[in-house]
């Protein structure tokens, strides 16, 4: 049994607890480190915004103590394993395995209460098996698109990150979700076209140019 944070020990591993998941913030994330953005976000960054999704989503129904907790808790094994990504060729199994030791790791060092609250939460997240989970997943796919459009916007490269939106067709389904990403795929196709015209401008000046310097 974990000792209690009132002894000498239990504040230890308390310590030594809160060490390991501040490396969430110097863990990247791996998608955005393969397709070489600059500066690219920590996992520590995603779920922060994530928890604030889960914050501010307005549907009644929804358990938000319960999604802010989820969304803290469903990566921090990352701060052990690292951000593996699909194309790391690591099995859904091996990943699951890898992480929940990890897990396993981090909640021994807290009070026994907190130890396995915490890791059932990893658990619910993981085996998707409650509304908020299922909730938060789409978050965690919201906020990755989220962030791949402002990437582009910063990289002034509209649609260079598609694929990342690509693979969410077909995932959302809670209607705030929806209508969020309704509303992030009309702004960034309102940026694509603009940056085209901005671009097409540019051609013409640019052709304008040559013909005065060759007559």
């Amino acid at each position: 049994m974990a000792a209690t944070i009132e002894t000498s020990a239990g504040m230890k591993n308390m310590l030594q607890f809160m060490k390991l998941i501040g490396q969430l913030k110097r863990v990247p994330r791996t998608g955005w480190v393969y397709r070489k953005v600059k500066n690219p976000e920590s996992v520590s960054d995603h779920m922060y915004r994530m928890a604030m999704m889960s914050l501010t989503i307005t549907d009644p129904s929804v358990n938000k103590d319960r999604c802010i907790k989820l969304a803290l808790v469903h990566d921090m094994a990352e701060c052990i394993v690292g951000d593996i990504a699909p194309s790391d060729n690591v099995s859904k199994e091996e990943k699951h395995r890898r992480e929940k030791e990890a897990m396993e790791h981090l909640t021994s060092l807290l009070p026994e209460g907190l130890k396995q609250e915490i890791f059932a939460l990893w658990e619910e997240y993981e085996h998707q098996s409650s509304p908020e989970a299922r909730l938060v997943k789409q978050f965690d796919l919201l906020e990755m698109i989220l962030q791949a459009h402002e990437y582009e916007e910063l990289e002034g490269t509209p649609g260079r990150l598609q694929e990342f939106f690509d693979s969410t067709k077909g995932r959302f389904q809670h209607k705030d979700v929806l209508r969020f990403v309704d509303c992030l795929n009309e702004q960034r196709g309102s940026d694509t076209v603009n940056a085209d015209g901005f671009r097409k401008q540019e051609e013409s000046q640019t052709d304008a140019s040559g013909s005065e310097s060759t007559s």
